[in-house]
């Protein structure tokens, strides 16, 4: 199973998101997304995200929140667990990313731009909560066939 990072990086009632247009061969490819990546031997989930983040946008991430463990399950794309973070406390000039285009995107738009219906889930789950949460999202290409919420030590099913 593939461990990946996901953080949304907060300023002014914005997320920093990334538009995955300059990546050759993209399972990402024209979606709006958080950045990170995969999880690098050695590394804590934070220290993967910290260093992606770094990576993307040249910030230095001061404090992140761990807010969630998203599991992906897909007939296409394989098995996949994201450690998902948020972080308000940040330091140093953006850079330009050569995975895409970075934008302060305000929060309660993030959700509407071209993105995984999993990832508008998770988006409005952090909009709308603080606490801990467990998603799983299962994919047959790029439909989401099902999602099982687990917050508060209870199952929902979304779909």
């Amino acid at each position: 199973m593939t461990e990946t990072t996901l953080c949304y990086l907060e300023k002014d009632g914005c997320y920093l998101l990334l538009h995955r247009v300059k990546k050759k061969q993209d399972l990402n490819e024209g979606k709006w997304i958080g950045v990170g990546g995969k999880r690098e031997p050695g590394e804590s989930p934070e220290d993967c995200a910290r260093r992606e983040i770094r990576e993307e946008t040249g910030l230095t991430v001061q404090e992140l929140r761990f807010r969630a463990v998203i599991t992906f399950l897909s007939d296409e794309w394989g098995e996949e667990m994201m450690y998902l973070f948020t972080s308000r406390h940040f330091t140093g000039e953006l850079a330009e990313c050569d995975e895409g285009e970075l934008a302060w995107v305000p929060v309660e738009e993030a959700e509407q731009l071209p993105t995984w219906e999993g990832d508008r889930i998770f988006l409005r789950r952090l909009r709308e909560r603080e606490d801990f949460f467990s998603l799983k999202l299962v994919y047959h290409g790029e439909e989401l066939a099902q999602a099982v919420l687990w917050e508060d030590g209870r199952e929902t099913i979304l779909r």
